[in-house]
């Protein structure tokens, strides 16, 4: 019994840290983002940016969450040229906080 204590502290420990370890969050107006194949294009490629920890797609608003390691940040430039890379077009770009406050 007493392992099975430990275990259920220890995820909960984990489960409370997770959010520690997530940075910066970005979002992104894309252009051309239209079926589920489209989604797995752009999550790959921004995917596989240096700091990357998330990629949610929402394909009905065509926008895309990018959600960095702590310390790590995204530019413009650097998310322009991985959409494209991907096939599609960077309509806006923003950090989410300020996405989500209007600003």
């Amino acid at each position: 019994m007493g392992r099975w204590l430990t275990l259920g502290i220890f995820a909960l420990a984990l489960a409370w840290a997770l959010p520690a370890f997530a940075g910066e969050s970005y979002k992104l107006q894309v252009g051309g983002l239209s079926c589920p194949f489209c989604a797995y294009g752009i999550e790959k490629k921004l995917s596989s940016l240096e700091g990357v920890v998330a990629v949610d797609v929402d394909l009905a608003s065509g926008a895309v969450l990018v959600t960095m390691k702590d310390h790590a940040s995204l530019d413009e430039a650097t998310a322009t040229r991985a959409v494209q890379a991907a096939g599609f077009t960077l309509k806006r770009f923003e950090p989410a906080d300020d996405a989500a406050s209007g600003g």
